[in-house]
Protein backbone atom coordinates (compact mmCIF):
# COMPACT_ATOMS: atom_id res chain seq x y z
CA UNK A 1 0.00 0.00 0.00
CA UNK A 2 1.42 3.46 -1.04
CA UNK A 3 1.97 6.11 2.00
CA UNK A 4 -1.06 8.16 0.77
CA UNK A 5 -3.38 5.53 0.83
CA UNK A 6 -1.75 4.53 4.49
CA UNK A 7 -2.38 8.16 5.03
CA UNK A 8 -5.95 8.37 3.67
CA UNK A 9 -7.02 5.71 5.45
CA UNK A 10 -6.06 7.29 8.53
CA UNK A 11 -7.94 10.03 8.14
CA UNK A 12 -10.85 7.89 7.22
CA UNK A 13 -10.27 5.68 10.35
CA UNK A 14 -9.77 8.69 12.91
CA UNK A 15 -6.00 7.12 13.53
CA UNK A 16 -4.08 9.41 15.23
CA UNK A 17 -1.32 7.15 15.91
CA UNK A 18 -0.47 6.31 12.42
CA UNK A 19 -1.46 9.16 11.24
CA UNK A 20 1.29 10.36 13.45
CA UNK A 21 3.49 7.83 12.63
CA UNK A 22 2.97 8.94 8.79
CA UNK A 23 3.71 12.27 9.61
CA UNK A 24 7.11 11.57 11.31
CA UNK A 25 8.48 9.47 8.50
CA UNK A 26 7.18 11.85 5.57
CA UNK A 27 8.08 15.56 7.18
CA UNK A 28 10.14 14.39 10.00
CA UNK A 29 11.86 17.96 10.26
CA UNK A 30 8.81 19.81 9.93
CA UNK A 31 6.56 20.56 13.09
CA UNK A 32 4.76 17.41 14.32
CA UNK A 33 1.84 17.60 16.12
CA UNK A 34 2.67 17.85 20.32
CA UNK A 35 -0.17 15.88 21.15
CA UNK A 36 -2.53 13.38 20.41
CA UNK A 37 -5.16 15.42 20.82
CA UNK A 38 -3.13 18.76 18.25
CA UNK A 39 -3.03 15.07 16.46
CA UNK A 40 -7.23 14.31 16.36
CA UNK A 41 -7.51 18.41 15.71
CA UNK A 42 -5.14 18.12 12.28
CA UNK A 43 -7.41 15.11 11.20
CA UNK A 44 -10.91 16.04 11.57
CA UNK A 45 -9.70 19.88 9.60
CA UNK A 46 -8.31 17.66 6.85
CA UNK A 47 -11.39 15.88 6.57
CA UNK A 48 -13.14 18.62 6.29
CA UNK A 49 -11.37 19.94 3.04
CA UNK A 50 -10.63 17.06 1.25
CA UNK A 51 -12.30 16.14 -1.86
CA UNK A 52 -11.91 12.74 -1.73
CA UNK A 53 -13.57 11.74 1.81
CA UNK A 54 -16.98 11.28 1.89
CA UNK A 55 -19.18 13.62 2.54
CA UNK A 56 -20.50 12.09 6.03
CA UNK A 57 -17.25 11.85 7.29
CA UNK A 58 -16.06 15.36 6.10
CA UNK A 59 -19.65 16.86 8.34
CA UNK A 60 -19.03 14.50 11.13
CA UNK A 61 -15.35 16.02 11.32
CA UNK A 62 -17.22 19.53 10.92
CA UNK A 63 -20.11 19.04 13.63
CA UNK A 64 -16.85 17.44 15.98
CA UNK A 65 -14.99 20.77 15.42
CA UNK A 66 -17.87 23.19 15.65
CA UNK A 67 -18.61 21.39 18.83
CA UNK A 68 -15.01 22.74 20.08
CA UNK A 69 -15.37 26.03 18.88
CA UNK A 70 -12.38 25.41 16.50
CA UNK A 71 -12.23 25.95 12.74
CA UNK A 72 -13.82 23.94 9.92
CA UNK A 73 -12.44 23.87 6.55
CA UNK A 74 -16.16 22.42 5.33
CA UNK A 75 -17.06 24.53 2.12
CA UNK A 76 -20.71 26.43 2.73
CA UNK A 77 -22.24 24.27 0.01
CA UNK A 78 -21.69 20.82 2.58
CA UNK A 79 -23.14 22.96 5.84
CA UNK A 80 -26.40 22.47 6.01
CA UNK A 81 -25.79 19.01 5.20
CA UNK A 82 -23.63 19.01 8.30
CA UNK A 83 -26.72 20.39 10.23
CA UNK A 84 -29.30 17.89 9.22
CA UNK A 85 -26.79 14.89 9.89
CA UNK A 86 -25.31 16.27 12.79
CA UNK A 87 -28.06 18.98 14.66
CA UNK A 88 -26.41 20.83 17.46
CA UNK A 89 -27.57 20.58 20.48
CA UNK A 90 -28.49 23.69 22.67
CA UNK A 91 -28.98 23.86 26.43
CA UNK A 92 -31.24 25.94 27.78
CA UNK A 93 -33.26 27.03 31.30
CA UNK A 94 -36.62 28.30 31.54
CA UNK A 95 -37.68 30.22 34.91
CA UNK A 96 -41.18 30.70 35.44
CA UNK A 97 -42.47 32.94 38.48
CA UNK A 98 -45.88 33.75 39.45
CA UNK A 99 -47.45 34.91 42.97
CA UNK A 100 -50.88 33.91 43.87
CA UNK A 101 -50.91 35.51 47.38
CA UNK A 102 -51.50 39.07 48.15
CA UNK A 103 -48.69 40.98 48.09
CA UNK A 104 -46.97 38.02 47.12
CA UNK A 105 -46.19 39.75 43.37
CA UNK A 106 -43.37 42.12 44.80
CA UNK A 107 -41.20 38.94 45.67
CA UNK A 108 -41.63 37.57 41.68
CA UNK A 109 -38.54 40.06 40.37
CA UNK A 110 -36.13 38.82 42.91
CA UNK A 111 -37.35 35.69 42.94
CA UNK A 112 -36.37 35.63 39.44
CA UNK A 113 -33.59 37.02 40.02
CA UNK A 114 -32.12 34.55 42.51
CA UNK A 115 -33.12 31.54 40.13
CA UNK A 116 -31.43 33.46 37.03
CA UNK A 117 -28.22 34.23 39.32
CA UNK A 118 -28.16 30.15 40.58
CA UNK A 119 -28.45 29.17 36.63
CA UNK A 120 -25.51 31.58 36.09
CA UNK A 121 -23.87 30.18 38.80
CA UNK A 122 -24.32 26.74 37.83
CA UNK A 123 -22.56 27.13 34.43
CA UNK A 124 -19.91 28.75 36.03
CA UNK A 125 -18.92 26.26 37.64
CA UNK A 126 -19.50 23.99 34.52
CA UNK A 127 -22.39 22.02 36.34
CA UNK A 128 -24.90 21.33 33.58
CA UNK A 129 -26.81 18.51 34.87
CA UNK A 130 -30.64 19.82 35.20
CA UNK A 131 -31.27 18.01 38.52
CA UNK A 132 -28.34 19.72 39.77
CA UNK A 133 -29.48 23.06 38.32
CA UNK A 134 -33.19 22.73 39.27
CA UNK A 135 -32.46 21.73 42.97
CA UNK A 136 -30.20 25.08 43.27
CA UNK A 137 -32.89 26.98 41.40
CA UNK A 138 -35.63 25.72 44.13
CA UNK A 139 -33.22 26.84 46.85
CA UNK A 140 -32.60 30.25 45.22
CA UNK A 141 -36.31 30.61 45.08
CA UNK A 142 -36.88 29.35 49.11
CA UNK A 143 -34.42 31.89 50.32
CA UNK A 144 -36.10 34.65 49.13
CA UNK A 145 -39.60 34.03 50.30
CA UNK A 146 -38.23 33.48 53.53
Amino acid sequence: MAMHEHFRQALVECDVALARKIWAHVNPGMPQPRTDAEALFSIHYARTIMETIHDNLRCYSHAWLVERRLPSGLPDRLKPVADRLYPRVVEGVGIAVKSLSPGGSDLVVPIREAMEDAVKECYADGETDPQVIKARMSEARRKVRG
